[in-house]
């Protein structure tokens, strides 16, 4: 029976040809654990009287709120070093970065493989073409302490993408426009399958992280991306781990990315993209440029490329956290960093930052942040009022110098007609 790519990894895993629906229980490769979730992972094990099965395959990440922004967050924390020093489990403490970027880092995502981790943007490592999907505290433990989990095999939908992307056109505006097509619902538990073509295949890692992160604001179970180019070079791709040609779909979508111009996803919903010269002027309060979606080195230096010889408008923060302290080291030695600090930037700790609105640039009422990150929820990043603008680090970049929502091509300055609070 031919079969998509999600079908193909679960097969491979059960040990027979399984389709869309059916039931399966899986071995897992890898059980991600962050900060925020550990104290309920460790509850539930306690309950279960149960120990992890296979610590080799467990990791837990310190980066949701690192460094502590509190004492209860401090105490938590030094929990989860001591519970991963008595079971020999692997930890990554404060510093090394945002768990998604980190395993794909370290090597523990690999084609073909099922990772399952407590974040819902797990889906991140279907850019090396393993099985990556988000849970819940219980069933994270359970996976850890039976070495298996459940799934329905899903539907996949299949996103094409076609072309190179134009010059100040980014992975970022190609994976907003994915969300929007498909909308916040339109893909509700299916793995979304996406297709490098005729140019495409091109894509680095990084940027193929961000299009299998943004899947889940779709509703993905996971996100795919079918292995070519630059992984191919990377990684030992299985030769079975391609979809067949004859699979079927329950949707199927196409984008040409040199049709495709700077986007900005508008409050308070993800799927709410429209062109960035919609928005043009949107007075800006704080620029946000790091997240397991846009914090690789190739992020900051597309920022740098924008700010070299400029600054940041008066009145507005630039925050920029690299998404690991691999990618940290990497803009320092490159000069991206001193070029980010010259121009303004703050540089925080490796992590999620604020992105989650726990710490390190919570918004006040009523301000405006453009920010590279996944979700622009009411209240995701402080006051319910706050607004989120997501776009690529181009624009974030150039936002932050005009002090206005603005693409590095409109950086002269707008009329006072134009520009408007």
């Amino acid at each position: 029976m031919p079969q998509t790519l999600a079908e193909k990894i679960l097969s491979h895993k059960v040990g027979r040809p399984v389709g869309a629906g059916e039931l399966v229980v899986v071995e897992v490769d890898q059980v991600m654990v962050v900060d925020s979730i550990a104290g309920s992972f460790f509850k539930r094990l306690e309950y279960l009287g149960a120990t992890p099965r296979y610590p080799e395959r467990v990791s837990i990440v310190i980066d949701h709120v690192a460094p502590a922004a509190n004492l209860e967050v401090a105490k938590a924390q030094k929990e989860i070093r001591e519970w991963g020093r008595k079971h020999g489990i692997r930890v990554f403490d404060v510093g090394r970065g945002v768990c998604h970027q980190v395993l794909i880092e370290e090597g523990l995502a690999q084609p073909g493989w099922i990772v399952v981790g407590s974040d819902s943007h797990s889906t991140t490592y279907g850019a090396v073409g393993a099985f990556g999907t988000g849970m819940g505290a219980t069933d994270i433990a359970l996976a850890a302490a039976s070495g298996r989990t459940w799934f329905r095999v899903p539907e996949s939908v299949k996103v094409t993408f076609r072309g190179r992307l134009p010059k100040g056109v980014t992975a970022k505006d190609a994976a907003l426009e994915m969300v929007r097509l498909l909308t916040a619902e339109g893909a509700t538990y299916m793995a979304v399958e996406i297709h490098l073509l005729d140019g495409a295949e091109s894509l680095s890692r990084g940027e193929r992280m961000t299009l299998a992160n943004l899947t889940v604001e779709a509703g993905a179970k996971a996100g795919l991306v079918v292995p070519s180019g630059e992984i191919l070079d990377l990684y030992r791709v299985p030769e079975w781990l391609y979809p067949d040609p004859d699979a079927q779909y329950a949707r199927e979508v196409e984008i040409d990315l040199s049709t495709l111009s700077p986007r900005v996803s508008v409050p308070f919903y993800v799927d709410n993209v429209q062109e960035v010269a919609a928005v043009r002027g949107k007075r800006v309060d704080q620029v946000f440029i790091g997240t397991c979606t846009n914090g690789r080195l190739e992020d900051l230096r597309a920022a740098a490329e924008v700010l070299k010889g400029k600054r940041v408008a008066p009145g507005v923060r630039l925050l920029v956290i690299p998404a690991s302290s691999q990618v940290l080291e990497e803009a320092t030695r490159d000069g991206t960093l001193l070029t980010l600090l010259e121009a303004g930037a703050t540089i925080g700790t490796p992590g999620c930052g604020p992105c989650m609105g726990r710490h390190m640039g919570v918004l006040a009422p009523g301000e405006v942040c453009v920010s590279t990150s996944n979700r622009n929820f009411r209240g995701r990043m402080g006051a319910p009022d706050a607004e989120i603008y997501l776009a690529s680090p181009r624009v974030a970049a150039a936002s932050a110098v005009a002090g206005y929502i603005a693409t590095p091509e409109d950086l002269a300055p707008l009329s006072q007609e134009e520009a408007h609070a």
